[in-house]
């Protein structure tokens, strides 16, 4: 099967990686050329350090290099069995794009959003034919992180969700189906590692470096929420909190924070501007951390407890199912472990407990707990 990319960022030519790794012909095409160079020559520095490292042959190297077209027409896809779009974050921009494909490609062809937050079936209605619509969602870098999200909407036939799924699988993909509900599994349930960071932040509770020194040392995440936040980048960030937010009619559980917004502002936007929650220019010094133990735990217990009841709610509401719940959190994002393992080490009733305390000092509609985590503590349950 020939696959399509429709976008030639980070993201788009990640995928074409993938793809072309696992032996398929990839059109990758995008309506700027110096962004189609540009990722043609990240491919070929990829491949270099690949075949140093002895990861590659160099003749296999080329062979992934070779089974990738570049082009910006989107009419060169006609022949491609699967298309995946992953261009910007615009609704509207999508379904133009959706649409186009639509009158190109033939009709058993499936179309494929890599969205990280719209509605799939908002993207779907721009079709005459939705029911070949789905979401397959990879992470950043694609060609390194195991997990994707595989999204039905409501107009999707089942046996195209199955047929993309097995596809992606057959890439050597980790896959986790998710209802199509804002922020799928992973960009829903890790809000709070953000959230609440940044609100123990601006409290006044601990600083940035304390925060992350916390998680990483106590909580066993493999970087701290600021940190990762100037990874991702902090306008990426804050805008898929934002989106979140927004879709979710304003729910105060996923409310972004001023923070954030102020150094989006004013293009503090972490690594790849020298400048974050953190100095990332040659002569700055790490911040030191507090070295407090007893705070140190007392901001893991709170973060976490957050994640757990995130997670919890994400199950009650049938966004995903446990197992996918816990492989898309220490598959996607890395977490030491899976959210609702880890409510189970705690103990339900002490999660339960965790939040309602937060609940009943802070009086927030944030801080409500699952009903699910409450029915199980009531009746002894455990998650596995």
């Amino acid at each position: 099967m020939k696959i399509g990319i429709v976008g030639s960022g980070a993201m788009g030519s990640g995928i074409a990686q993938v793809a072309s790794t696992a032996g398929h012909e990839v059109i990758l095409s995008d309506t700027r050329e110096a962004a189609l160079e540009t990722s043609k020559n990240k491919l070929q520095k990829i491949m270099n350090r690949l075949i140093e490292k002895s990861r590659v042959e160099a003749d296999e190297a080329q062979a992934i290099q070779g089974r990738i077209q570049y082009t910006t027409d989107n009419a060169d896809m006609a022949s491609c069995g699967l298309v995946i779009e992953a261009i910007v974050e615009n609704l509207d921009v999508k379904k133009q794009v959706f649409k186009q494909l639509e009158s190109i490609v033939s009709e058993d062809a499936m179309l494929a959003s890599n969205t990280s937050s719209l509605s799939i079936a908002s993207i779907a209605a721009a079709c005459e034919h939705p029911e070949r619509v789905l979401g397959i969602h990879f992470f950043n870098p694609a060609p390194l992180m195991k997990l994707v999200e595989i999204i039905p909407a409501i107009q999707s036939d089942p046996k195209v969700v199955e047929t993309a799924r097995q596809l992606i699988n057959n890439w050597g993909k980790t896959t986790v189906l998710a209802k199509d509900t804002p922020g799928f599994i992973v960009n829903r349930v890790a809000r709070p590692f953000y959230g609440e960071a940044l609100r123990i932040y601006e409290e006044g509770i601990a600083d940035f470096a304390t925060i992350d020194w916390a998680m990483k040392d106590f909580g066993a995440f493999r970087m701290g929420p600021f940190q990762l936040m100037d990874y991702i980048g902090n306008d990426i960030n804050f805008t898929v909190t934002e989106t979140v937010f927004k879709a979710f009619w304003y729910d105060p559980r996923y409310k972004p924070a001023f923070t954030q917004k102020r150094l989006s502002e004013a293009g503090y936007l972490g690594r790849k501007t020298g400048k974050g929650y953190y100095d990332y220019s040659p002569e700055a010094m790490p911040p030191a951390h507090t070295g407090d133990t007893k705070l140190g735990i007392k901001i893991v217990n709170r973060v976490v407890a957050m994640l757990i009841n995130e997670a919890a709610d994400a199950l009650y509401l049938n966004i995903a199912s446990r197992d996918d719940i816990d492989l898309a959190m220490t598959r996607g994002v890395n977490y030491p472990k899976g959210l609702l393992q880890w409510a189970d080490e705690i103990g339900i009733e002490e999660c339960v407990a965790r939040m309602d305390a937060l609940y009943h000092e802070y009086l927030e509609d944030r801080y409500r707990c699952s009903p699910l985590l409450r029915r199980m503590a009531r009746d002894g349950a455990t998650f596995y």
